[in-house]
């Protein structure tokens, strides 16, 4: 079986680093494990070339068949898992970056606690990453940013958390008690995160709903990067509640302004195989979330168990 997912992983990306990477092994050992498998099938199923892999006419047949065995054999794991108890054995989880830094402190204790023959793995990406390989069955649940970018995954909502405005203090922005008015980033210069970051969507969505404009020429691959350019005063950005405590402490010369209710928010959930026989082991880590979460709400109106 692990002949077959070294090529699946490899008909599906069609390059032997991406294949490697996807699948968490060497190049060297994926290369070896399709040689090995060509060996027992006695044919050749890809074409080497210097920059990507072709796939033989035999070697398209066996992607087909491997699909459908892999997925199969994937079934039954999970339902062999069902019955050994909740929460029992391998989980794969994903998790956005914008959420790991935060939320899982606070989570992987109580899982310990609670499940303690759950022998967890975790692996950070963004959104569209994780989804795939959720899907592909190489991960068994994600937690990002609700709704899911595609069908196929049944969602759990875990909480919603209010979006920060958070500018430079020599801006000497007015921050009244009852909040500022999401109109006030019309004449601001709105710093946001790469590409492929879901939380720059909704940061943009934001910002499209008032007029304001991100600043063209000034990005960053992480909320710590982002709130140090702000810190540095080249803008202002939107940090979600959950993330406020760990990236503001780094960060000299900020002022926090909350939003006038409603605040603009997003909604972090759980997400899994609609397939998946294992719903109700889901059902009950999405439990234990939610009631983790409860050390990062005291005090803090702006995150909201679901």
């Amino acid at each position: 079986m692990a002949q077959l997912r070294a090529f699946s992983a490899l008909a599906e990306h069609l390059h032997f680093r991406d294949a490697a990477a996807a699948l968490r092994m060497s190049q060297p050992a994926l290369s070896g494990s399709v040689a090995a498998l060509e060996e027992t099938l006695d044919t050749r199923l890809v074409e080497r070339t210097t920059r990507k892999v072709l796939l033989t006419p035999a070697g398209e047949r066996v992607a087909r068949g491997a699909e459908l065995v892999l997925a199969e054999l994937d079934r039954m794991v999970e339902e062999i898992r069902s019955v050994r108890g909740p929460l029992v054995g391998p989980l794969r989880v994903g998790v956005i970056p914008t959420v790991a830094p935060y939320l899982l402190p606070v989570v992987l204790p109580r899982l310990a606690e609670e499940f303690p023959e759950l022998a967890l793995s975790v692996h950070e990406e963004q959104t569209d990453q994780i989804v795939a390989e959720l899907l592909a069955g190489r991960l068994d649940v994600v937690l990002f940013a609700l709704p899911a970018p595609v069908s196929g995954v049944t969602e759990l909502p875990l909480y919603d958390e209010d979006f920060v405005l958070v500018t430079p203090s020599s801006y000497g922005l007015d921050s009244p008690a009852e909040g500022v008015s999401r109109q006030a980033l019309g004449n601001l210069d709105v710093i946001l995160l790469n590409e492929g970051h879901c939380l720059r969507d909704q940061a943009l969505d934001v910002c499209r709903e008032v007029g304001a404009r991100a600043a063209a020429a000034t990005y960053a691959t992480s909320l710590a990067t982002l709130v140090q350019l702000v810190s540095g005063g080249l803008g202002v950005t939107l940090v979600p509640e959950t993330a406020l405590p760990v990236e503001t402490r780094r960060a000299p010369n900020l002022t926090l302004h909350r939003f006038k209710s409603p605040a603009p928010f997003r909604q972090i959930g759980l997400g899994y195989r609609s397939t998946s026989p294992r719903a109700a082991e889901f059902e009950a880590l999405a439990t234990t979330i939610r009631s983790s979460i409860g050390t990062l709400t005291t005090g803090t109106p702006g995150i909201r168990p679901a």
